[in-house]
C-alpha cells in the first residue's frame, strides 16, 4: 500500500518519483504525513529559537536549502534540495537557482534601501519564494516560516501569526489566505500583510 494524498485546493501534487523519498514507509494517509511533517517542522523553528544571524547568512540559498532540510528531513530524503520536476506551480525546475538569487538579491536591496515596510519585505519575500516554488513539498510552510525570520531575526519584530489558524486546512481562513495569495500575484500586498499580522 503506497502513500495516499488527497490536496486542497492550492496545494501541490507529488509525482510518484518524489513520493518514493518518503522515509517512513508506514506513512498511508494525508493525516499521518501532516503529523510527521509538523512534528519535524516544530524541530526546525526549535533550532531557529535564541539564535543570532546576520542579514546575508538568512538572505542566502545556503539558509533557504538547510532550513527547508531541518524542516523535513526526518520525512523526505529530498528534503532541502531543489525539485527536479515542473509543477502545477513556480518557475521550470532549471530556473530555480536563478530566479532564487534574484529573490535574495532585490530583498537585501529593500533592505538595504527601505524600499518597502518591514513587513512588506518579509511578506514580498514570503510570497516571491513560494511562487518560485523551490522544493518538491512544503513550499508554503517553508516560505511562512523565512517570512517569520526576517521579521524576527533581522527586523527584530515579532513573528506573523498568519490567521492564528493552520492555513493547511480546508476553512475560512485558507480562503482568506489564498484570496490574499492571489492578490499579491498582481502585486497587491494589502491582505496578504493584514492577513499575516492578523
Amino acid at each position: 500500500m503506497g502513500l495516499n494524498l488527497e490536496y486542497l485546493p492550492g496545494q501541490t501534487p507529488l509525482d510518484e518519483e518524489e513520493k518514493d523519498g518518503l522515509k517512513i514507509k508506514t506513512i498511508v494517509t494525508k493525516g499521518e504525513l501532516d503529523e510527521f511533517e509538523q512534528k519535524n517542522i516544530e524541530q526546525a523553528i526549535q533550532w531557529t529559537i535564541g539564535r543570532k544571524y546576520k542579514i546575508d547568512k538568512i538572505i542566502s540559498e545556503s539558509f533557504v536549502k538547510s532550513l527547508h532540510k531541518r524542516m523535513y528531513s526526518e520525512v523526505w530524503i529530498w528534503a532541502g534540495n531543489f525539485r527536479s520536476t515542473n509543477k502545477n506551480i513556480g518557475v521550470d525546475r532549471w530556473q530555480i537557482p536563478t530566479e532564487l538569487r534574484k529573490l535574495l538579491d532585490d530583498t537585501l536591496f529593500w533592505i538595504e534601501h527601505t524600499s518597502f515596510s518591514e513587513d512588506e519585505i518579509a511578506i514580498r519575500f514570503k510570497h516571491r519564494i513560494v511562487s518560485i516554488h523551490c522544493f518538491p513539498n512544503g513550499n508554503g510552510r517553508h516560505s511562512r516560516l523565512m517570512g517569520d525570520l526576517i521579521a524576527e531575526k533581522i527586523f527584530k519584530r515579532k513573528i506573523f501569526t498568519w490567521g492564528q489558524l493552520n492555513v493547511s486546512k480546508t476553512n475560512d481562513i485558507r480562503t482568506e489566505y489564498l484570496n490574499a495569495l492571489k492578490k499579491a500575484d498582481k502585486g497587491d500586498y494589502t491582505d496578504l500583510i493584514h492577513f499575516a499580522r492578523s
